[in-house]
Parts: C-alpha cells; structure tokens; sequence
C-alpha cells in the first residue's frame, strides 16, 4: 500500500472514530490525530506556529501556542477555545484549527485552560479572560491585530466565549475596555443548560449557589458584540435549543445574533469540517468567514480553499 492508500486508510479510521462520539475522540487522542491528517495533507502550507506552550499565567494549564499567516500583517485576530466538557483537550491538537484562519488571514491564539478537578467554575472564565488579556498585550509581536480580536470557541469552549462576551466582568477584571472583543463565535455550545443534566455540567458547576451566574443567557444584553451561533440540528450531546434561545433572545433585546442550523450535523461536526479531510464542505467555515469578514477587513487569504 502506497503513501496515498495509507493516508486513506488513517482518514476513514479517523472519521470513524470521531464520528463514533466527541468525548471518546478526546478520550483516545483522537482530536490530536485529525491534526495531524490535516498537517498530512497540506494544512501547514501558508502558515507559521509562532508560539508554542507560551505561558500566559502561572499554573501549568494557562499555555498557549499561536499559529499565523505566512505574510507580513498586522491581521485581525481569532482567540479559539476548545471544548471536552471541561475536564479534557489540549490547545496543540486544535493547531488545524488555527492553520484553516491562518490561511485567511488571521492570527489566531489557541489557549488551554484548567480542566478536570481544577476545571470548575468560575476558573474556566477566569482563564479564557485572562487569555485574551495575554492577546491584547503580545498579539501584536506575532503579527496580529489587537484592535481587531474575535473569540471563537466550540462546546465547552462557546461557553466560555459567550461567557467573556456577555458578562461584562470578566474582561473587565483584566483591564479590558468595554468592546474590546469585536465578535463571538460559538460551535455546538451550551447557553441555557441548568438543571444540569451530565456529569460534566454538575461537576463543573453544581457547586455554584445561583446556578443562574452559570448561564450565558442569563447575561444576554442589547449592547453585546455581534454573535454567530452553529449548531447542528443531529447534536444530541448540546440541544440545538441552546442555540436558538440565546440568538432569539439578543435578537429581542437589540443585539446582533446570527444562528445557522446545519442539517444532519451533530455535536462535532462543526469542528471536523474545519479540518482538511472535510474541509471541501464549505458549510461551516463559509459562515464563518463571512461573519468575520462583516466584523473588518481581513487580509488577503495566503491559499485558496479547497474547492
């Protein structure tokens, strides 16, 4: 079997897998070896790591890695955090992630956070927050924009961006001016979830007296920066609901939400289509980047897509 049949050969493997369910793949590793089928088959081409397990506070989880364009800038700015339901995942197998924007033009900042025991809240905030600080003061030596950030984030991830992007404190906790953060992007993400009905959701939060300071719904206000909502409506692991109430909801009050519902699509969906294996469907990133490209001028793409 020749190099051809055995990337194959690894593809369907690793579809199959992811497919079989996102919290097995982050059990197995299985996220990590979609990264590399994507840096396989071209999706390092056109972009740089520029900072790998950069510290952005002092305990062992808050590192980073930085992936961008391979053209001067300064380029706006994607700050992307993973999912695995707050006890899982790890920034360096989310790099096809950055390679897909950094082909668009953009810097893009993968920061881990704590997870497991540690991972409760309100910690994941706080991390991401303080992440995005790190962004504001260092994006720029690696070619980024600081004027110009995004945050993107999928699952546990959304949650976390959705929160930093709606409830005003935690930013602002960081020095943060008010509209900083420019747009929100949430993947499969869970905003209107108590009562907790996982493991993951009551060990993460089912410590908290007020479970409503969980929800990023309850934070939804007229003046939150512009949000675009992907779910697929075959999610069984984040009801599709979750996405919705949230759009309708910033909608009523004033807000910019946009919502698209992908058919057939469950709850990791959304991220596998960003890598190369499925990157031909173009129905999640081209949302994306439309969203993005409604936000500021992005600079030129330094590869096209695959058609």
């Amino acid at each position: 079997m020749g190099w051809i049949g055995w990337t194959v050969t690894v593809l369907l493997v690793l579809a199959a897998s992811l497919l079989a369910g996102w919290r097995y793949a982050h059990a197995t590793g299985a996220v990590g070896v979609l990264d590399l089928a994507d840096r396989t088959i071209g999706g390092a081409n056109g972009t740089r790591l520029v900072a790998s397990g950069t510290w952005y506070g002092p305990l062992p989880a808050q590192r980073l890695d930085v992936i961008a364009p391979d053209t001067p800038g300064p380029h706006p700015v994607l700050v992307f955090i993973h999912g695995g339901g707050w006890n899982s995942g790890r920034p360096e197998d989310y790099h096809f992630i950055g390679r897909t924007f950094a082909r668009a033009g953009y810097v893009v900042v993968l920061p881990g956070y704590r997870l497991g025991p540690d991972g409760v809240y309100p910690h994941m905030l706080e991390d991401g927050a303080a992440a995005v600080a790190w962004t504001a003061a260092n994006v720029a030596r690696f070619g980024g924009d600081p004027a110009q950030v995004v945050l993107m984030g999928h699952s546990a991830g959304a949650h976390t961006v959705a929160m930093l992007g709606l409830e005003r404190r935690w930013l602002a906790q960081q020095g943060l001016p008010e509209g900083f953060v420019k747009g929100v992007i949430g993947l499969s993400g869970p905003y209107d979830f108590h009562p907790f009905t996982s493991d993951s959701a009551r060990n993460a939060f089912g410590h908290v007296k007020d479970p409503r300071l969980t929800q990023p719904i309850t934070f939804a206000r007229g003046d939150a920066p512009p949000m675009l909502l992907l779910t697929g409506d075959a999610d069984t692991t984040v009801k599709p609901r979750n996405s919705k109430v949230l759009a309708r909801t910033l909608t009523e009050k004033g807000a910019r939400a946009e919502l698209v519902i992908l058919p057939g699509i469950d709850h990791a969906g959304p991220v596998l289509k960003l890598a190369q294996p499925f990157a031909r469907d173009a129905s999640v990133s081209a949302p994306i980047l439309a969203f993005l490209a409604s936000l500021h001028q992005a600079s030129a793409p330094v590869q096209a897509p695959a058609d």
